[in-house]
């Protein structure tokens, strides 16, 4: 069974690493993903997130630019195994060469710094998804998880994980970005997106979008996964959410959230199955980007989900659109 996975955060785990002077690389690493866990997973195609955390880092667009330079140079350091993908098209030549596909993405619109003109340059890098926010206020949006911390990037409060934001979405320069990003063929991510900025990307958005790592809030109560009306709607656009294997997010809470199972993952793509259809469910594993502890232990574990979904009564043919064929659906029609 081919995988493609919509998110991870392996680039920016291998980045932090080396800025600490500890050396690591994507070919063998100790992290949830390399290229060889990926070709013992069977990947077809794998979105490498830039995560830039706005609170961490004084020049955002810089660090991102860095980050993308890591990018880079790993994918030439694994030319053998792994090739870029710019369109669809991309996605077929490297499987008939026997490459995995990689693309690129970013995970915070606020590292654009409200400037269109960065937003064409990292078109131009290669970037062709954006998740618009992750969890503060953004000169785009709002996020569902809002994390308020000091200057010394230190939790001040704990935030409430079950409190949806219904009121505050997009900004204006988040319309016009979202606008901008359709124009190139930069794929909008609702994921860590307030529910108010979700409906604002569904009624704004002529195309279909995706949230690339979001699970079943009626499942797993917590505010980064998406509750029915949204998941109904998501799939009604012809859009796909990708499964995101962190504990906290599948997880029931009465277990604590403290181990995320085969089983809870599965129950989640039953109810979304059963409310808004296969069509709209894919990968989106969160792989180097999520704590605690959890039964798919790296990207070689992705053999496992795929049996599992099998014994529960999932048809061979709905296990391949989960874990390819649904995102390839979309990529076909936007890249």
């Amino acid at each position: 069974m081919k995988v493609v996975d919509m998110h991870c955060d392996t680039i920016g785990a291998i980045f932090e690493k080396r800025n600490k002077g500890i050396a690591c690389n994507l070919r063998k690493n100790d992290l949830h993903l390399d290229v060889n866990k990926m070709e013992q997973g069977n990947y077809l195609m794998q979105n490498f997130a830039m995560f830039i955390d706005l609170k961490r880092y004084k020049n955002p667009y810089k660090t991102l630019l860095d980050m993308i330079e890591c990018y880079d140079k790993e994918i030439e350091d694994n030319k053998d195994k792994l090739a870029k993908v710019l369109k669809y098209e991309d996605i077929v030549e490297n499987e008939a060469n026997g490459k995995i596909s990689s693309l690129l993405t970013l995970e915070e619109g606020g590292a654009l710094e409200g400037s269109l003109e960065n937003l064409q340059h990292i078109y131009k890098r290669g970037i062709r998804m954006i998740t618009l926010n992750w969890n503060y206020p953004n000169g785009v949006g709002h996020p569902n998880v809002k994390i308020n911390v000091d200057k010394n990037g230190k939790i001040i409060e704990k935030p409430d994980f079950t409190k949806a934001d219904k009121n505050n979405g997009l900004t204006p320069w988040g319309f016009e970005l979202l606008e901008a990003m359709e124009y190139l063929g930069i794929i909008p991510d609702v994921s860590h997106l307030s529910d108010a900025g979700f409906y604002d990307v569904l009624k704004h958005s002529k195309k279909p979008f995706v949230a690339s790592h979001s699970n079943a809030r009626s499942i797993c109560n917590h505010v980064r996964n998406m509750d029915d009306e949204m998941i109904k709607l998501l799939a009604n656009k012809g859009g796909v959410m990708g499964i995101n294997f962190c504990a906290a997010f599948i997880s029931p809470a009465t277990n604590g959230h403290v181990f995320g199972t085969i089983s809870d993952t599965i129950e989640h793509i039953k109810y979304i199955r059963n409310i808004a259809g296969i069509d709209c469910i894919g990968l989106g594993s969160d792989y180097d980007g999520i704590p605690g502890n959890i039964e798919m232990k790296d990207c070689s574990y992705m053999p496992r989900l795929a049996h599992e979904l099998l014994k529960n009564k999932f048809t061979y043919d709905e296990v391949e659109k989960i874990f390819s064929k649904n995102v390839l659906r979309l990529y076909k029609e936007l890249l």
